[in-house]
C-alpha cells in the first residue's frame, strides 16, 4: 500500500463527503435543529404516541441494511416516520362524538414530526456507533429529508376537514412525491460521487430503489390509516409486510455480497503471485463499471461486469514466466487468447458464474473481426474457425485493461491521452470505438480539477 493510499485510509469521515452530500446533510440538520428546538420550548403533543411512533423509528435504524451499490437503507425506519406524518387519528377509543372521523385526532405539528424521526435515527445509530459501524451521514440526511417532505406537505391537509377520500387520495400523492424526492436526491448524490451522468444515476437509483419504495410508502399509508381505524396495536401488525420484505432484500444483497468479496480476493491472487501489478485488477473494475454506466448498462450487468473485470487476468496463474509487468496487452494475440481460455476455465469451475466467464473468454478477441455471439454453437460452413465476436462487456474490459496496462498508476495526463489516442487508431478491428470514447469521457471526468 503506497503513503498516498494509507492517508486516504486515515482521513476522517467527513473529508471523503463531497459538496452534494454536505449541502444535504447540513440541509437536514437544520431541520432537525429547528425542529427539536421546536419541541423543546412548547412540549411534545399526544407524547404517548410520540415515543411509540420514536421507538419504531429507532428499531428501524438499528435494522438498517446495505444494498448493492453501497445504498444504505432503513426501510422500517422510513415506514414508521412516514406513517406518523402521515397519522390522521388514534382509534375510536374515547374520541368525542363530534371528532372528524369518530377517531382523537392526530394534531402534532410538521416540525414535532421531523424531530421525533431525528431523534429516533440518532437513538437507533447509537449501538452501530458504539461497534464502529459508524452510518453514513448522507443516506440518514436523506431519509430525514424525505419525511421533512412528506410532514410538510401533508399535515397542514389535516386543516381543511377533507373528506376520507380526499385525504387517502393526498396521502398516495405525498407519498409518490416523497419517493421520487429521495430517488431524484439520490441520483443527484450518485453521479457526483461515481462521476457519471445525471441520468444515468437517475436511472440505476430507479432500478434499484423503486420496488423498496413502493413497498416502504405502501407500509406507512397501512400503519397510518390502521392506526387511526384501530388504535396502537396496529403498528405491530402492519410493520411485519416490511419487516418480512427487508428480510428478503437483505438475503439477496448478502449473497450479492459474499460473491464480490470472493470474487475481490480471487482477483488479488495473481497480485500476490507477481502476475500483474499491485491494484491492476479493482483500477480494471472501476474504469469498466464506469464506462458500463456510461454506455447505459443495468444494474445487474454492471454486476458481471465488476466480476469478470476482477478476475479477467486470472489465467496469467497458468504462465510458467508472467508477462513483464503483467501488460496482457504486449502480449501475442495467441498468448492473450490463451490466458483468457485458462481464465475463463477456472472461473467456471465456481459453478455459478457461467456468464462471467464467457466476458472473460471473449476479453481477449478483436471488435470487429469474428462470427456473431450467437453462432457460437452452430457455426456455419467456414465460421468453426472464425473467432466469435465479443459481447460488450468483453469489449469494455478489453479496453479498460489495455489502458490500466500502459498507463497504471501515473497521474500523467499526457500518458493517459496518448494511450486513448493509441486505442482510436486501433479502434478499426481491435477495439470498439464507442467503447474507447466512453473510456475518454469516464478519463476526463477522473482528472478534472
Amino acid at each position: 500500500m503506497t503513503s498516498t493510499q494509507i492517508r486516504a485510509r486515515e482521513r476522517a469521515a467527513w473529508q471523503t463527503i463531497d459538496s452534494g452530500q454536505l449541502l444535504l446533510i447540513a440541509t437536514a440538520g437544520l431541520f432537525a435543529i429547528v425542529a427539536i428546538t421546536q419541541v423543546a420550548a412548547v412540549g411534545l403533543v399526544q407524547p404517548d404516541i410520540a415515543v411509540i411512533f420514536g421507538v419504531l423509528v429507532a428499531l428501524g435504524e438499528l435494522f438498517r441494511m446495505v444494498m448493492p451499490g453501497n445504498r444504505e437503507m432503513a426501510p422500517i425506519a422510513t415506514a414508521g416516520a412516514i406513517g406518523y406524518a402521515l397519522l390522521v387519528g388514534i382509534g375510536p377509543e374515547g374520541a368525542p362524538a363530534d371528532a372528524p372521523l369518530g377517531v382523537v385526532p392526530a394534531v402534532h405539528s410538521p416540525l414535532q414530526v421531523v424531530a421525533v424521526t431525528a431523534v429516533g435515527m440518532l437513538i437507533g445509530s447509537l449501538p452501530h456507533i458504539a461497534v464502529g459501524r459508524t452510518p453514513r451521514p448522507d443516506a440518514m440526511a436523506r431519509r430525514l429529508f424525505t419525511v421533512s417532505v412528506v410532514a410538510l406537505c401533508f399535515r397542514p391537509l389535516l386543516n381543511l376537514d377533507l373528506a376520507w377520500y380526499l385525504l387517502l387520495a393526498s396521502m398516495g400523492l405525498v407519498v409518490i412525491a416523497s419517493c421520487f424526492t429521495d430517488v431524484v436526491i439520490a441520483a443527484l448524490i450518485r453521479a457526483e460521487a461515481v462521476r457519471t451522468r445525471f441520468g444515468i444515476a437517475l436511472r440505476d437509483e430507479i432500478g434499484a430503489k423503486m420496488a423498496l419504495c413502493a413497498a416502504t410508502s405502501a407500509t406507512a399509508m397501512l400503519i397510518a390509516v390502521s392506526t387511526t381505524a384501530m388504535g396502537q396495536a396496529a403498528l405491530l401488525i402492519f410493520t411485519v409486510p416490511i419487516l418480512v420484505t427487508q428480510f428478503a432484500f437483505r438475503r439477496y444483497a448478502g449473497v450479492r455480497a459474499t460473491y464480490l468479496q470472493t470474487v475481490r480476493a480471487l482477483s488479488r491472487v495473481t497480485e500476490v503471485g507477481g502476475y500483474v501489478e499491485t491494484g491492476h485488477s479493482r483500477r480494471v473494475a472501476a474504469f469498466a463499471v464506469a464506462m458500463g454506466r456510461e454506455l447505459g448498462m443495468a444494474e445487474a450487468e454492471l454486476l458481471e461486469l465488476e466480476y469478470a473485470a476482477l478476475m479477467h487476468d486470472i489465467g496469467q496463474l497458468s504462465l510458467g514466466d508472467p508477462i513483464p509487468g503483467g501488460a496482457t496487452v504486449l502480449a501475442s494475440p495467441t498468448e492473450q487468447r490463451r490466458i483468457a481460455e485458462l481464465g475463463a476455465e477456472v472461473i467456471k469451475e465456481t459453478g455459478v458464474l457461467d456468464r462471467v466467464a464467457h466476458i472473460v473468454r471473449l476479453s481477449s478477441h478483436p471488435y470487429r473481426t469474428g462470427r456473431p455471439a450467437d453462432d457460437a454453437a452452430d457455426p456455419g460452413e467456414g465460421d468453426a474457425d472464425r473467432p466469435i465476436a465479443p459481447p460488450l462487456a468483453s469489449r469494455i474490459i478489453k479496453v479498460a485493461n489495455a489502458y490500466d496496462d500502459l498507463v497504471g498508476e501515473s497521474p500523467d495526463r499526457d500518458r493517459g491521452a496518448a494511450v486513448l489516442e493509441r486505442l482510436r487508431l486501433d479502434s478499426a478491428a481491435e477495439y470498439d470505438p464507442t467503447v474507447v470514447e466512453a473510456l475518454s469521457r469516464v478519463v476526463d471526468r477522473r482528472t478534472r480539477p
